[in-house]
């Protein structure tokens, strides 16, 4: 195995677990605005619904950065980030030009991000990964 094919799958699940651990953080610091915008989207329930994000968000980001359920938190996050997506970033209902082409940027940085999480879904952690630590001096889990 070459040496990209061994820290290629660490650094992305680093970089996709600082991704969204910035958006928690961003959750956390702004959480009045964050409930605001979800209420004006006609989300129901949005101090509950971002709750259910951040504690998602949380379980993604620990499992992605230790590499522990890899697959199971890429799922997690995959799931929060598509929906999102759709629920809140919806830039074909805008008429105006540039709010439209605000939210399509976010909107495809969303379904970007959602390829990586597919991906690691797919893939695994690699091998530098809780999930393929070896198991009792045999071959890892892969």
């Amino acid at each position: 195995m070459s040496f990209s094919e061994t820290i290629s799958p660490l650094l992305g699940r680093w970089a996709l677990s600082w991704f969204f651990g910035n958006a928690a953080m961003d959750i956390v610091y702004h959480w009045s605005g964050i409930v605001a915008q979800l209420g004006a989207k006609h989300l129901p329930l949005p101090p509950l619904l971002l709750v259910v994000a951040l504690l998602m968000i949380v379980m993604g980001v620990v499992s992605l950065a230790f590499g522990y359920h890899t697959r199971y938190g890429a799922v997690i996050l995959f799931g929060l980030t598509i929906a999102a997506a759709f629920a809140l970033h919806d830039f074909w209902h805008f008429a105006n030009a540039a709010s439209r082409e605000v939210e399509f940027d976010i909107f495809t940085r969303d379904v970007a991000i959602c390829g990586g999480l597919l991906v690691m879904i797919g893939l695994g952690g690699g091998p530098f990964a809780i999930d393929n630590r070896s198991m009792g001096g045999g071959k890892g889990r892969r």
